[in-house]
Parts: structure tokens; C-alpha cells; sequence
């Protein structure tokens, strides 16, 4: 289940998340307004990779910042597989070029996507408007109940 999250809600406020090194699982959920169970799904996938202290989780900021990216890719349309794409190269190109070229490609895809289904939503808001001009003008036009055709 999705918690939705408001300010105040998080027992860390922003500036305090920014200062601390370890967080848990429940601190982060909090924080980011998900579930402890979404933060697991994204370990399972790799994209974030907590250490252990016994069968605790602890992140480090490492994995807040990568979790902010997760989140951020998502609001935006990315599938987890153009994440976990992004989010390795971080770590295999310390120049980062690769990762800003992958990032422009993507981008420059979702935009394309977007601009056709705005095209498309466009062409479906006039024929759904047409359509129901012509309902109006029928109902204005067609003979009142009872009355003869």
C-alpha cells in the first residue's frame, strides 16, 4: 500500500536526512511517503544495495540519493529497467559522460512519447468535442416527450 506522504509527516526532516550517514528502512519510507515494501522491491532489482548489521538493513546516503533518482525516474515515466541502466553507469564511468549521453537519450525518448500522446489526447479532446455538440444539437432539436414526430 502507497502511503502518501505531507510535510511534517517524516520522523527526518530534509536538512537532518542531508546530515545523517545511516538511515533505516522505516526512515526512508517515511521520509519518501512509500512503503518499506517498495524500498525491498528495489533491493531485489538491485537498484539499491543496503548494508547489514544481522537482518537489519542500513542504508547509507549512497542509497537515499540513488532511492531520490528511483523515485524521480518513476514520476517521470522511466521503466526500472532505463533506472537500473542510468544507476550502474554512475559506478562504471567516473567522468559521467556516459551517464549525461544515456540520460539525454532517454529523455529525448519520454519527450517524443509524450508529445505523440499529447497529439493523440489533442485529436480524442475535439472528435469527444464534436461529439457532443452534435448530442446537444439533437437533444435541442428532437421533438419534446409525448409530443408527435
Amino acid at each position: 500500500m502507497k502511503r502518501t506522504s505531507r510535510p511534517g509527516d517524516s520522523i527526518l526532516n530534509k536538512h537532518d536526512a542531508d546530515k545523517r550517514d545511516l538511515f533505516a528502512i522505516a526512515d526512508l519510507a517515511n521520509e519518501f511517503g512509500i512503503s518499506t515494501r517498495a524500498i525491498r522491491f528495489y533491493e531485489t532489482k538491485g537498484l539499491l544495495k543496503p548494508d547489514r548489521l544481522g537482518s537489519t538493513r542500513v542504508f547509507r546516503r549512497r542509497d537515499r540519493a540513488r532511492l531520490i533518482l528511483i523515485l524521480r525516474g518513476k514520476r517521470l515515466g522511466f521503466t526500472l529497467r532505463d533506472i537500473s541502466e542510468y544507476l550502474s553507469l554512475y559506478d562504471a564511468d567516473g567522468t559521467r559522460t556516459a551517464q549525461v549521453k544515456l540520460l539525454i537519450e532517454k529523455v529525448d525518448e519520454r519527450l517524443d512519447l509524450l508529445r505523440a500522446q499529447l497529439t493523440d489526447l489533442e485529436t480524442t479532446i475535439t472528435e469527444l468535442t464534436e461529439i457532443r455538440q452534435l448530442a446537444d444539437d439533437r437533444l435541442s432539436n428532437a421533438p419534446l416527450d409525448g409530443e408527435a414526430v
